[in-house]
Parts: structure tokens; sequence; C-alpha cells
């Protein structure tokens, strides 16, 4: 029988948390900038690329946590 403590998860699940939390903060930023625009002359500035980058890193992260829960013996 497989000891818990030969256990452990992949980098990926880890790597997936940190792209949630990091898609988390741009998304938040890209809301922010939506709500109280600032007045510089950024082209394409009303697809609110940040938003769509945050939605992409969360999808991603949440992709690499689902896929990568499970322990891998060592």
């Amino acid at each position: 029988m497989i000891d818990s403590a030969t256990q452990m998860k992949p980098i990926w699940y880890f790597v997936g948390w940190v792209l949630i939390a990091i898609g988390v903060l741009v998304f938040a930023a890209g809301v922010y900038y939506m709500l109280f625009p600032i007045d510089l002359d950024i082209a394409l500035r009303g697809m609110h690329m940040s938003i769509w980058w945050g939605a992409i890193l969360i999808l991603g992260g949440v992709l690499l946590t689902v896929f990568n829960r499970k322990p891998v013996n060592v």
C-alpha cells in the first residue's frame, strides 16, 4: 500500500492556482479601469484587453487545476 507521504501533487496544479490569482488581479484591474477610465491615448482602448486577458488566465488556471489535481506516486 502506498503511504500518503509519498504522494505529491504535480507542479502544474500549483501553476494553475498562480494563474488563477494573477488572472483575478488583471481582471479586477480591467474592471476598475473600465469604470474609471484614464485619459491616455491607447489604441483599441474600448476593447478592454485586460478584462479579456484576465478571463483567459483564469480559464487556463482552472483547466490546469482541474486536470492535475490527482496526486502522483513518487
